[in-house]
């Protein structure tokens, strides 16, 4: 019995065939430098769209799209998609891979060809979320980046190395807790939302994946600080985690006694070390720094 024609494109999604026939077709290699690994697998894309809650009224961002396993079934779910590719083959490809697989959303879809740090706009409405395979060795700076690029991203959801994940949304006390989990708890609530086996990618990665989860707080941190005069009290406290705030913050206050009275005024202990401040300790010490 034939069906007719439905808007369901689900046979779209790229399988670890398809994704090794458009490598071949455009002569790709993943390459370890920019840290690029492709998912082959549709179940592990369609997972990512529902655990990041993407809804039809979305206007999704997604970095570093690759041969577009993810794009499609953000696509799928999604009202617009931009996606912004540094690669010049991958970026010239990939919108006749949309047209070609998903050709009634097509008009859906945006490509920015460009390095993720340094875009400060996307063409179309403002993205309401952020869905992304982040390659690992720009992960953090670029998720960094866009959350303070485009507040109007409320959800964010991103696959990256399985330590980068506990480290973004560790709590304080944690000894994986650094510069990264305080400055994405400035912008969003952090944390884990899954785990990704090595071989839903090609080529597999030797370290696992993790999925986290960053959803922006309502109001931001209410401060008479900048965030650059915030996040320079988080760089320094981190620098030398092993030392006591009075002493780490010693560079960054002028002297250790002027360290010790912007802690003091804080009302933190100079003898504390930064692994165990929240966001909002890190904003004290800015507010008080004379």
């Amino acid at each position: 019995m034939s069906s007719s024609p439905s808007t369901d494109e689900s046979g779209a999604l790229l399988g670890p065939a398809d994704i090794r026939e458009l490598a071949a077709a455009l002569g790709v290699r993943p390459t370890k430098q920019r840290g690029q690994n492709f998912v082959i697998d549709a179940n592990t894309v369609r997972r990512i769209v529902r655990t990041a809650e993407v809804r039809p009224d979305d206007v999704v961002v997604e970095v570093g799209p690759g041969l577009g396993s993810l794009t499609l079934a953000l696509l799928e779910a999604a009202d617009r998609v931009t996606a912004v590719e540094i690669d010049d083959v991958l970026a010239a490809a990939l919108p006749a891979t949309i047209a070609a697989r998903m050709p009634a959303r097509a008009d859906r879809f945006e490509l920015v060809h460009s390095d993720a740090m340094r875009v400060t706009e996307l063409p179309g409405p403002p993205p309401t979320a952020l869905v992304a395979n982040l390659p690992y060795n720009v992960a953090v700076p670029v998720l960094l980046h866009m959350l303070e690029r485009f507040p109007s991203i409320e959800r964010t959801l991103v696959m990256v190395q399985s330590e980068v994940a506990d480290r973004l949304a560790a709590r304080p006390g944690n000894k994986v807790y650094g510069v990264p989990s305080v400055k994405a708890n400035w912008y969003a609530e952090v944390k884990r939302a899954g785990a990704i086996g090595r071989n839903v990618f090609w080529p597999a990665p030797n370290v696992d994946s993790g999925l986290v989860s960053l959803v922006r707080r309502p109001k931001p941190i209410e401060t008479s600080a900048t965030r650059e005069e915030v996040f320079a009290v988080v760089d320094a406290a981190f620098a030398q985690r092993r030392k006591t705030l009075r002493a780490a913050l010693a560079g960054w206050a002028g002297s250790a006694p002027a360290a010790e009275a912007a802690l003091v005024a804080a009302g933190i202990s100079p003898q504390a070390r930064g692994e165990s401040l929240t966001v909002e300790e890190f904003v004290a010490i800015a507010e008080n720094k004379q």
